[in-house]
């Protein structure tokens, strides 16, 4: 294998595909690079046998092709010298298929490799029931929820992302049984077969810093034990968490004793000054207090002091009021609305608070109170 390409179309290629090499690998072949080149163009791939990445350059985008091959090299250090040579020609070539040469007019580096026989055999196929939507459409709804999952490993599935399709309605849920963050949206045409499935959510986050131009297609193609995106020239392919996810429509009630209409971006600065007073910032406790027309927040530490701020709001329906909750996840369940106003749905002291756009909006982000007493 030989070949000459232009340093920044090489860069964005292993940039892609080294989100899927992993540090923790225990075999040394999961640490390399796949370069596959042939008299069409250039597939590199990486993978952790969990998540896999293959990105295609085309032979249009190579400025020389002298020989073909494939060959395996280390992935951080073929990152590395590609990000950091000043020259915007490289020149890869393999020898014996146990080395691989990376050289410019002025640099020469010769890295050992892998053996190309001890890759994985990694199986990235398409089905025929694609499910297209814009890559745009899919950053939205996994920022909007992503946050919400799990990080402890004692319950895999609630480190992943639920994504259901029932005709052409797309729900994606993530929890972690303290908070929940459910998005619902209409895909425009019927899926002819139910899917649930859940999604490890390190891999979700993975690919959305691939979809950079939102405008583009996201293809995806549901398999028992994995699913696979498509979106440009970038196969992106992640297994699956086992089990049954949680039933979560139970969760979110229906009906409500009372109902704040708020500016968010003034309720969200109000609970981030409060919480400057907590010590510990993963559980922040501030609370809230309706009366009249006004909503006091207050948070208190014994070492460091009190902060007490009134905040005038709209009251929909409800008394006076209670109830106390993590700034930390309040904050962040704010963040995910991009409208100016977010109503607070509220049925007592220690039932769920729910937040969303409209009494009827596609995104709901759940909180579960803290009692203080």
């Amino acid at each position: 294998m030989k070949f000459k390409i232009k340093k920044n179309i090489l860069l964005e290629g292993l940039n892609n595909v080294s989100k899927a090499l992993s540090n923790r690998n225990i075999i040394p072949v999961l640490n390399g690079i796949l370069f596959e080149l042939d008299s069409e163009g250039l597939s590199l791939m990486a993978t952790d046998n969990d998540l896999t990445i293959k990105t295609f350059i085309k032979k249009d985008d190579i400025l020389n092709i002298e020989s073909e091959g494939k060959i395996v090299i280390i992935g951080r250090y073929i990152l590395d010298i590609v990000r950091k040579l000043p020259f915007d020609e490289i020149e890869i070539e393999d020898i014996d298929g146990g080395k691989a040469v990376i050289s410019t007019p002025n640099a020469k580096y010769n890295l050992n490799c892998f053996d190309t026989n001890d890759f994985p055999k990694i199986d990235i196929s398409e089905n025929d029931k694609p499910i297209k939507l814009l890559s745009g459409k899919f950053k939205e709804i996994v920022n909007q929820t992503v946050f919400s999952t799990s990080t402890q490993e004692s319950r895999p599935l609630l480190t992943g992302i639920n994504l259901k399709i029932v005709g052409d309605i797309l729900e994606t849920v993530a929890t972690d049984s303290y908070r929940l963050s459910k998005k619902i949206i209409k895909l425009g045409k019927d899926i002819n077969n139910n899917i649930n499935i859940v999604i490890p959510a390190k891999n979700v986050i993975e690919l959305i810093k691939i979809l950079e131009n939102e405008e583009s297609e996201l293809v995806l193609y549901c398999f028992s034990n994995k699913i696979l995106f498509k979106y440009e020239n970038i196969l992106f392919q992640s297994s699956l968490l086992n089990g049954t996810y949680p039933n979560t429509d139970t969760l979110i009630p229906t009906n409500f004793e009372t109902k704040l209409l708020v500016n968010l971006t003034n309720f969200y600065d109000v609970v981030d000054r409060a919480s400057l007073l907590t010590q510990v910032k993963d559980k922040n406790i501030v609370q809230l207090e309706i009366k009249d027309n006004n909503i006091i927040i207050t948070s208190s530490s014994p070492e460091i002091g009190k902060v007490e701020e009134v905040m005038t709001v709209k009251i929909l329906s409800g008394s006076n009021m209670k109830i106390s909750f993590s700034a930390k996840y309040m904050m962040e369940a704010l963040k995910s609305f991009a409208s100016e106003e977010v109503i607070i749905m509220l049925n007592g002291e220690i039932k769920p608070i729910i937040i969303k756009e409209t009494e009827v909006g596609d995104l709901t982000q759940l909180i579960l109170p803290i009692k203080t007493y």
